[in-house]
């Protein structure tokens, strides 16, 4: 997302073509002030990381263009917008919508320190963002815009063209903020607690410049998303927590307290309900009863609230066994069909779209991995698909092979979480606009393994419904070793280290095993076992450029060094994307993706064969 940033303000910059950057002494305020202040001698100036300082306020703009007195203030962001949302910035209720309240504050503040300087002109703010109406018009309009580190290990954007022209129509369009900006100049939306935009500058602005510890007053929402945090392993190295200074010194928290489990670290708990406990001075899971958590048991099921009790007690008494509802677990396992189907995708989603006539933050389905299992527990890879050809719009392909793939049987089909189900939705969608010629073939398959999403005009729940196992996982096993997630990252190793049925398994090679793999040969062993504690096979995954020499590495285009979570499959496809990329390298950041996403589909295997071994006994 944040290089997605760089790439939109590249953007944003060819819409003014004259445009002057202000760039090097990033901290020499006065400097910054001044050679923008020189530049602002001229009746008509555009200027990119424009600097304004006054008294003891500094701001700097992402794009300022000046003709004569009459200013635009343009704030770029990589966030999308839909032209025809009436409540994208003021909802409903008259209120600013939260998730767009930093950036208008932000131009709010920029707009103030600028009126400061010059009080004669007249200033007209926007948000420029990317258009979910817009299509891109020329093929690899990502591309243009790449990535690269500078020379200080920044990011930087190397552009590929030089003119607006040279890519269409832009994916990038203007809203006009200034209504909203006078209502939060007068009070009408308040900044910080119950002060205005000047009182809170004032505030801010004073604390800053004295270097005065802020003293903001901890609150359950802001502590529980505070990112300046250190872990134990940061802390022993000497590195400092500014979570910690700040309980410290307004709670007097020893080592004590910072060593004990808090309420935040609750799954899924409510930002109603935890505000409320918060205030309480509830703040560990030491304080709490099954009243502060509203428990209500569910039939046949763990429910929300009895999770988070179940984490609560496990954690208090430190008991390592898992929480496990075995009978419903196997009647549920009952209604599977055999033979079992995992699949898993890989996607992107980028501001600036990889293909012609696709809209920002539109879905790319570019991989898939497939396992089966047999009614006899024979697990086999059965298929895979990936695209890394450079200006190829996968999706239809993509379903395709999945089609091809899933027609084989007619056994249940397995996803975790509802993200398989989202993209197969979107690509529903992407049909329906297209000319494929057998787009009602591909819909009609897409309808049979999916449900439609519930805000959709048109609903469907297919007869071949892929199976949720992360909803499975949720409604009948908890185990203290993943602490407040259910993500398959934390699954995975939990159910294993739970097992020594599949400790011993998985401790052998793949041929021993009798295990099929497309990407792995017949002696990788995907456990290893240390202290009697198994390490997480998603961290045993080969690094990119293993087998290749320092100098080899050193010239690599994508820049890559392994991929073992989605973020980076979603980077690596996006480096594939370069059309000047070696092949070697191209071919070994394919075998890295290959490789992931066959331990996604393997990973949701091990966690049934682990359900299916404490359910032989019930």
């Amino acid at each position: 997302m944040a290089q997605g940033g760089f790439q939109v303000e590249e953007l944003a910059r060819l819409h003014y073509p004259d445009g002057i950057l202000i760039e090097n002494n990033d901290w020499n305020y006065d400097l910054l002030a001044k050679q923008t202040e020189e530049l602002l001698q001229r009746e008509n100036v555009v200027i990119f990381e424009a600097a304004f300082k006054f008294e003891n306020l500094f701001i700097r703009t992402d794009i300022l263009v000046k003709r004569g007195n009459n200013i635009q203030l343009i704030e770029v962001k990589a966030k999308s917008f839909d032209p025809a949302d009436e409540n994208l910035l003021i909802g409903k209720r008259g209120g600013l919508v939260s998730g767009w309240k930093p950036y208008l504050f932000d131009v709010a503040f920029q707009k103030y320190v600028i009126q400061k300087c010059h009080p004669g002109w007249k200033i007209k703010s926007y948000l420029m963002l990317a258009d979910k109406s817009k299509k891109a018009t020329v093929e690899g309009l990502n591309q243009l815009f790449r990535i690269n580190k500078t020379a200080n290990n920044r990011t930087g954007i190397t552009r590929k063209v030089d003119r607006l022209e040279e890519i269409g129509d832009s994916v990038l369009d203007k809203i006009n903020i200034d209504i909203i900006l006078d209502e939060i100049e007068t009070g009408k939306h308040l900044c910080y607690e119950n002060l205005g935009l000047e009182q809170s500058i004032n505030l801010f602005s004073k604390h800053y410049a004295t270097d005065k510890f802020f003293n903001a007053p901890v609150s359950y929402s802001n502590c529980k998303s505070c990112e300046f945090r250190a872990t134990k392993e940061e802390l022993a190295e000497g590195k400092k927590s500014g979570f910690r200074e700040c309980w410290a010194g307004q709670l007097g928290w020893s080592e004590n307290e910072f060593n004990q489990p808090v309420i935040w670290d609750i799954w899924n708990l409510h930002y109603l309900r935890g505000p409320k406990l918060f205030e309480n001075d509830k703040f560990f899971f030491r304080d709490l009863n099954e009243d502060d958590l509203g428990v209500k048991p569910e039939a046949g099921k763990i429910s929300s609230s009895e999770r988070q009790w179940i984490q609560v007690e496990k954690t208090r008494s430190d008991e390592p066994g898992p929480h496990i509802l075995k009978e419903e677990l196997k009647q549920e396992m009952k209604s599977w069909k055999f033979p079992l189907n995992f699949i898993d995708f890989e996607t992107s989603a980028t501001a600036l779209p990889f293909n012609k006539g696709r809209r920002p933050y539109e879905q790319v389905a570019f991989q898939f991995s497939h396992h089966s299992v047999d009614a006899a527990g024979n697990v086999k890879h059965e298929s895979e698909y990936i695209n890394f050809e450079p200006g190829k719009f996968p999706n239809f392909e993509f379903v395709r092979e999945l089609k091809k793939a899933l027609s084989k049987n007619s056994g249940s089909i397995f996803r975790y979480a509802p993200h398989e189900n989202t993209i197969l939705n979107a690509i529903y969608r992407q049909l329906e606009e297209s000319d494929e010629t057998d787009k009602k073939e591909l819909q009609e398959f897409i309808k049979h393994i999916t449900q439609s999403k519930k805000k959709a005009t048109k609903k469907w729940s297919g007869d071949r419904n892929m199976i949720d196992l992360f909803q499975v996982v949720k409604d009948y096993y908890y185990s203290p070793l993943m602490g407040g997630s259910n993500s398959i990252k934390a699954v995975l190793p939990a159910v294993l280290n739970s097992s020594e049925l599949l400790k011993q398994k998985y401790s052998q090679s793949i041929g021993d095993i009798g295990l099929t793999s497309k990407n792995f040969n017949h002696a990788h062993v995907w456990l290893q076992v240390e202290d009697n504690k198994v390490v997480n096979p998603y961290k045993m995954l080969p690094p990119l450029f293993a087998d290749w020499k320092e100098e080899q590495t050193e010239k690599t285009v994508s820049g890559l060094t392994g991929i073992a979570d989605g973020g980076a499959a979603l980077t690596a496809y996006g480096k594939l994307q370069y059309t000047d990329m070696p092949e070697n390298e191209r071919l070994e950041i394919k075998l890295s993706l290959l490789k992931y996403c066959e331990l996604d589909t393997l990973a949701m295997v091990m966690i049934w064969e682990y359900f299916r071994e404490i359910t032989l006994t019930v």
